[in-house]
């Protein structure tokens, strides 16, 4: 149920359990900047609207991670919630193509370690790339093209922009293939950078130097490789 709220309160101590031991809250407010009322949600929302929100115009995520969607029943674009505070929607989202969020989910992060292979055409075909423990700002810079057909997300979850700088569009990779950009929404086999979801609950392993030795006979100790 939700209640008037003129400001954010000091947040329960108390949280609800999100699986694998996880603790998942996230505090919505139907204004900007943390008023008007407030709807505190600990499990997967279809409709925020069932909480008494018309709207969500900002919120803090107490522990998370969480998705939302723009749409209702976990559809439409995608909005990757870390904890923090979100005073307006521009702070969660930066592709202007929406500024809604009618449904949201905990986003379950399996594993410290994060290993994803990109593929050029669908099926897991074409030129690969392999990222392991790093964030990649611009996929050409790595040597590879905005084509990503298809993509394997063997470790930890990610979140893939459309554009470069973790800008535009996102979308959510959490463990699994994804034969077709269809499966992750996209309406274009289109990705140029990409990044690691952190659980921000436990703590994580250092990530894997970006430095390729030069090659002669050993092997190459990459945090970013690509295949032809």
């Amino acid at each position: 149920m939700s209640e008037q709220q003129s400001a954010p309160e000091q947040l329960a101590v108390g949280k609800s359990q999100g699986g694998a031991g996880a603790t998942y809250k996230v505090v919505l407010f139907e204004f900007e900047n943390f008023q008007g009322c407030k709807a505190e949600i600990s499990a997967e929302c279809k409709d925020v609207t069932e909480k008494g929100l018309e709207k969500v115009g900002s919120l803090i995520v107490e522990s998370g991670p969480w998705v939302g969607y723009d749409r209702h029943g976990f559809t439409g674009e995608q909005f990757v919630l870390e904890k923090g505070e979100y005073p307006r929607w521009d702070t969660w989202t930066n592709s202007q193509s929406s500024y809604s969020l009618l449904s949201l989910r905990p986003l379950k992060v399996d594993s410290a370690e994060h290993k994803l292979h990109l593929f050029e055409n669908p099926k897991f075909t074409g030129r690969k790339m392999e990222i392991v423990d790093d964030d990649v700002p611009s996929l050409w810079g790595h040597g590879f093209q905005d084509r990503v057909a298809s993509v394997k997300a063997l470790n930890g979850t990610w979140v893939g922009y459309m554009y470069p700088g973790y800008r535009g569009r996102q979308f959510i990779f959490e463990r699994g293939d994804f034969k077709h950009w269809n499966d992750w929404e996209a309406p274009a086999p289109q990705i140029q950078s990409v990044r690691r979801v952190r659980d921000m609950q436990c703590p994580l392993l250092p990530a894997v130097p970006a430095l390729c030795l030069p090659d002669h006979g050993k092997r190459c100790l990459c945090s970013v490789t690509i295949a032809m």
